[in-house]
């Protein structure tokens, strides 16, 4: 009986070590009404805030949140090039607004450009995105939705003259909701579509930094990077997130991963003023 129950047992492992590998789809997210981990939450990484972006997850069913990789800098405001600017290490505990439990920065652009030895300007100049892994506990609070617009509903490009969508989350603010989406224009393109130049009425200011953009189709745009002089003061860097995935998605080591789709629909006339 027992030699019976050993070779049966061999048997139906061979036979699963023949199946292939099935990734996890889409995680099930919280309801947006009642998510409190989303776009547009505060992140703090060694004090300093931020705007969490997008969610993103792997193929083993991880959950992820966006920042800039810039939060973790240690070079002051003005270092931008993160093929030479100073970060925090990768596994540096990140406070998660909404989140029970720290998350941990697994990835930083930066960090691992200068590993690499990346010798591309553009890349070097505009690449700009950290992942934080977040805690399992607080999967359950998680949802992809970019409060007030919706979406995003994949990832897209913009031109100039397109409209955007943001949502920043400043603590300069005060806490006035109020005053955290934003819509406005593409007003040029650098880095050889490495980065979007935007208008917006008013402006990203420090804290907003990593916020997520959304085109006018929905879609992600873009992480907010930069305050620009030129070519109008005002006006922000905004990092293609399509570029910025891809990179990552090569050189992350994170298998499977996926920015996600909001489950809230985009409604571009959220604010009640359409752009033209």
């Amino acid at each position: 009986m027992r030699k019976q129950f050993t070779v049966a047992a061999l048997a139906a492992a061979f036979v699963i070590a023949l199946l292939p590998s099935v990734a996890l789809g889409a995680p099930t997210w919280a309801p947006a009404s009642s998510a409190s981990v989303h776009p547009g939450v505060q992140t703090f990484t060694d004090g300093g805030q931020c705007t969490a972006n997008f969610v993103f997850y792997d193929g083993a069913g991880n959950e992820y949140i966006g920042q800039a990789a810039h939060c973790s800098g240690t070079d002051g405001n003005t270092a931008t090039d993160g093929c030479s600017s100073g970060s925090l290490p990768t596994g540096t505990p990140v406070e998660v607004t909404g989140a029970s439990q720290p998350g941990t920065m697994v990835y930083n652009s930066w960090l691992t450009m200068q590993q690499l030895g990346e010798t591309n300007p553009d890349t070097c100049a505009y690449n700009d995105l950290a992942l934080v892994k977040l805690d399992p506990a607080d999967y359950g609070k998680v949802n992809p939705s970019v409060p007030f617009w919706g979406g995003p509903s994949g990832v897209g490009t913009a031109a100039t003259g397109d409209n955007v969508y943001t949502y920043g989350n400043s603590e300069l603010r005060g806490g006035v909701t109020a005053l955290s989406p934003k819509q406005g224009k593409v007003i040029g393109i650098d880095g050889n579509g490495w980065s979007y130049n935007v208008y917006t009425a008013t402006p990203g200011i420090p804290g907003d930094s990593g916020s997520a953009f959304l085109n006018a189709s929905g879609q992600a745009l873009g992480v907010l990077s930069t305050v620009q002089l030129a070519p109008l003061a005002g006006s922000n860097g905004v990092g293609d997130v399509g570029r910025e995935l891809a990179y990552a998605q090569a050189h992350s080591g994170i298998s499977g991963l996926t920015l996600a789709d909001g489950t809230e629909p985009f409604n571009p006339n959220a604010m009640g003023v359409k752009l033209p």
